[in-house]
């Protein structure tokens, strides 16, 4: 089987300044807050240990039968201006895809842009790239809602 990749970037102007937007995105008790596409997933952290080189392992999915294992593994942490990391999603023991993701912060006074760049190769078939994005799309949208809702007001 053919090896499928795929390559997509995303942005979004948050209202958080780059240091709270940081431990959003990195910690792992945070990430349970936003990470999923809608209110119908569940991302819950087994081990988290953020510094580089450290593994954070979480169970994804619907919330009642989270059956995929989410391992991240941290590459490099510039706090807050810059986060490498790849994720591998296992199903049924399996890697079914990983992703190498960068996140970019830009300080922007009370606000921050965020670059997000995710190569994802696929294990399991093409469909699995398209659901990676979707996931992703879905996943910055309620972080988009999520940093609102803890923003300062403006």
């Amino acid at each position: 089987m053919p090896l499928d990749t795929k390559s997509f970037d995303m942005h979004r102007l948050l209202p958080l300044p780059a240091d709270r937007l940081w431990q959003v995105l990195t910690d792992a008790k945070e990430r349970e807050k936003w990470n999923g596409p809608d209110a119908s997933t569940l991302l819950e952290t087994d081990a988290a240990d953020l510094r580089v080189g450290g593994v954070d392992v979480h169970r994804f999915g619907p919330v009642d039968a989270p059956e995929f294992l989410v391992e991240t593994r941290w590459y490099n942490l510039a706090a807050p201006e810059r986060a490498v990391f790849t994720e591998t999603l296992i199903f049924g023991g399996e890697a079914v895809s990983t992703s190498l993701v960068t996140y970019l912060l830009e300080s922007k006074g009370a606000q921050t842009a965020l670059n997000i760049t995710v190569a994802v190769s696929s294990f399991s078939g093409p469909d699995t790239l398209d659901e990676v994005q979707h996931g992703w799309a879905g996943a910055l949208e309620t972080l988009t809602s999520f940093a609102k809702s803890i923003g300062q007001p403006t």
